[in-house]
């Protein structure tokens, strides 16, 4: 155990101007440029932007869970004081799980359909927690019950097939949360949940995380959602972080106009559906080489300077930070 994991001063994870391509067919994918944050211990950081801005890559690298053909030319992650991208296979094997868990975007696909769901959460205390089959049942049936899925010792011997989408999820979060990680990275959680299922799910994250001190990084295309639950908030746009900062700040006075324009095309404040804007145009062609800002094509504010010098990183105080030449 690194002894950064346990000092509260010291970011539990940073990402330091990660740069992240895929080599292609068609040639090099530029997927993250530039991607900058960082984690405080018991902090719920969102990662919020539309589908394909690169949330989820993001969250697998964090995860040391990359495609082969990933290339990162420039850049670091850094968990615990130890720096992930050197770190050994056989390192990253033994900190999934124990010290860094994941809940995959769809439970029925993540879970082995054919294996017992109490089975699947037994085998992560058997790797990663030293203890007897024995113990390691015992303490899944326990890790079952955490999540409120009723009469846990039965549905111990059921197969995903035979629970609904939000029992399955709960059986991800135990499966999760097992041997209490420093750190949770839930891959859109909610997906293909109803609403009020969704709610249930959350407020389990938020119970497990919290009784544990634990962090999370929410990855999510729900804006509401992320504006219910998280701590402060990073706002994606093809592979930039193009403004972060406090929940609050966040909502209540965006300073990108992209972000400006995601609210505005959120579900929840609006007095009618006829007040709620969509966001012109689409995500940017990321095998082309881009300008510096890969919104100029959509955004209303655009500058000449946009299209050829480096987006400055503008510090609004309170580590709300905005990355745009011409700022709300």
């Amino acid at each position: 155990m690194s002894a950064a994991v346990m000092t509260e001063s010291v970011p539990l994870l940073t990402v330091e101007d990660l740069v992240l391509d895929f080599r292609t067919r068609s040639g090099m994918v530029h997927v993250l440029d530039g991607i900058s944050l960082t984690l405080d211990r018991g902090e719920i950081l969102g990662i919020v932007g539309e589908s394909g801005s690169g949330k989820s890559v993001l969250a697998y690298a964090m995860m040391g869970l990359l495609d082969p053909a990933a290339q990162i030319p420039r850049g670091g992650i850094r968990f615990a004081g130890r720096d992930m991208l050197t770190e050994s296979e056989r390192s990253l094997a033994e900190t999934r799980g124990r010290e860094i868990a994941m809940i995959f975007q769809s439970p029925r696909t993540a879970l082995n359909p054919i294996r017992r769901v109490g089975a699947q959460v037994q085998d992560v205390l058997l790797r990663h927690a030293n203890v007897s089959k024995k113990e390691a049942r015992k303490r899944a049936i326990a890790a079952l019950a955490r999540v409120r899925i009723p009469d846990p010792e039965r549905r111990f011997d059921a197969y995903p097939f035979e629970l609904s989408g939000g029992l399955c999820q709960r059986v991800m979060i135990a499966m999760a949360m097992a041997c209490n990680p420093y750190l949770l990275i839930a891959d859109e959680p909610t997906t293909g949940l109803d609403v009020t299922t969704q709610a249930v799910v959350m407020d389990l994250i938020r119970e497990q995380v919290r009784s544990s001190n634990a962090s999370v990084v929410l990855i999510t295309h729900d804006l509401a959602l992320a504006g219910e639950y998280c701590d402060r908030i990073a706002v994606m746009h093809a592979g930039h972080i193009v403004e972060i900062g406090g929940t609050e700040a966040m909502l209540s006075a965006p300073k990108h106009p992209y972000t400006a324009r995601l609210i505005g095309a959120t579900p929840g404040g609006h007095e009618s559906i006829r007040d709620l804007a969509s966001i012109p145009g689409s995500l940017p062609d990321l095998r082309r080489d881009l300008p510096p800002c890969r919104f100029i094509d959509r955004c209303e504010r655009r500058l000449d300077c946009c299209a050829t010098d480096a987006l400055p990183s503008v510090n609004l105080g309170a580590d709300h930070i905005v990355r745009c030449w011409n700022p709300l």
